[in-house]
């Protein structure tokens, strides 16, 4: 299986999820913080962001790209790094991805590259996906009229963006009403919302409204699903929540990201309605050396050209990269083992590859086929 081997490390990738990786140079604490997605306090002081799957994978793959050997220690490995400009970093690491396109969620900007940032650094092309509840919280400031702002406002980001994307699994979940609320209902939540300070937007109403309005854009709508910090109530986060919107949702395409550990749930909702797309993202870096298994659960149930690749890369330059890497070894171990057991033929696994890699993105975020670079000869 040298063909399936050799083209799954060089095919080209769509990252169709990430943010920006840090600007700014930090402390080893920090960046030991940044191998952990669920706590939102800093580690205990006898833990250590190294002593995790995506530590060990950070060590195994990212070393040899700093010229240190595979498997390096922590401090060894620390130490080589604090040698570099974070800038620096994300050249090498963002390069190394094979990645053509970078679908960048801009909800979170702090100290973090910005779109045009990621594109030059990595020699590929950056696009804008809008965080809804940015869009709302903007909207509070700008107007009284918050209906009519958060309209206008969404309006123009997105004729510039590829996609928008909700974060309500962050602020109450699924569970419970998701029609589209009347003009009165909004009115009177934003007012309410207002007089509370109008900042972090948790209103379900105002949050339900955001939801019909990515939807009437018309470009793919991102849900953050399952994994992720301690404030997402992860029991709430299980896409099955999602089915009456699912239903109402049109034609409209939606993406449900991480998934883990609602991987197979998501895989059913990607069967069972035309429009609905899944990913692995960030539970893949965060699985390490039990990623392959996360992959083959993506396989099952879910339609081959419904899978979507992304990192979730956020922070740390690495990230973005090691979730491409973990992916290559993830897919090329399932997919090797299904023509290994005469499940499907080598061809088909290649075929495979090719969509969830880069076809299945490029047919839904309407980017042009013809000017995705191979990206994957930098790998």
């Amino acid at each position: 299986m040298a063909d399936l081997a050799d083209h799954i490390a060089g095919v080209p990738l769509i990252d169709q999820h990430m943010h920006g990786c840090w600007l700014s140079a930090g402390r080893r604490r920090r960046f030991e913080n940044g191998l952990n997605e669920a706590n939102t306090e800093p580690l205990a002081e006898f833990d250590s962001g190294f002593d995790s799957q995506l530590g060990f994978a950070v060590r195994a793959h990212c070393a040899p790209l700093l010229e240190l050997p595979k498997h390096a220690g922590a401090d060894e490995y620390w130490q080589r790094r604090r040698q570099f400009t974070e800038t620096e970093l994300a050249r090498i690491f963002l390069r190394a991805a094979g990645v053509s396109d970078w679908l960048v969620d801009t909800g979170y900007a702090e100290d973090v590259a910005d779109v045009a940032q990621l594109a030059e650094w990595s020699a590929g092309r950056a696009h804008e996906v809008v965080r809804l509840e940015q869009v709302a919280e903007q909207a509070a400031q700008t107007s009284d009229d918050y209906a009519s702002a958060f309209e206008e406002i969404l309006h123009r980001r997105a004729a510039t963006a590829v996609g928008t994307k909700s974060i309500l699994a962050y602020r109450g979940g699924f569970d419970g009403d998701l029609t589209e609320p009347s003009a009165a209902e909004v009115a009177e939540a934003a007012a309410r919302w207002r007089d509370r300070g109008g900042v972090r937007i948790d209103d379900r109403v105002l949050l339900r409204f955001g939801l019909y309005q990515g939807l009437r854009v018309g470009k793919p709508l991102q849900f953050h699903v399952g994994f992720g910090d301690r404030d997402c109530d992860l029991h709430n986060a299980n896409p099955l929540y999602l089915l009456d919107f699912l239903r109402s949702s049109g034609g409209t395409p939606i993406v449900l990201l991480h998934c883990y550990p609602y991987e197979r749930e998501a895989g059913y909702l990607a069967q069972a309605f035309n429009n609905v797309y899944l990913d692995g993202g960030l539970s893949i870096n965060h699985l390490g050396a039990r990623a392959p298994a996360f992959i083959a659960r993506l396989l099952e149930l879910a339609p081959f050209r419904k899978i979507v690749y992304s990192s979730d890369g956020f922070g740390p330059a690495e990230l973005h990269y090691l979730g491409a890497r973990l992916w290559r070894n993830g897919i090329h171990r399932v997919l090797s083992r299904f023509v290994a057991d005469g499940d499907c033929s080598e061809a088909d696994a290649i075929r495979v590859v090719d969509l969830v890699a880069h076809i299945n993105a490029a047919r839904i975020y309407r980017l042009d086929p013809a000017e995705i670079k191979d990206a994957g000869r930098r790998v």
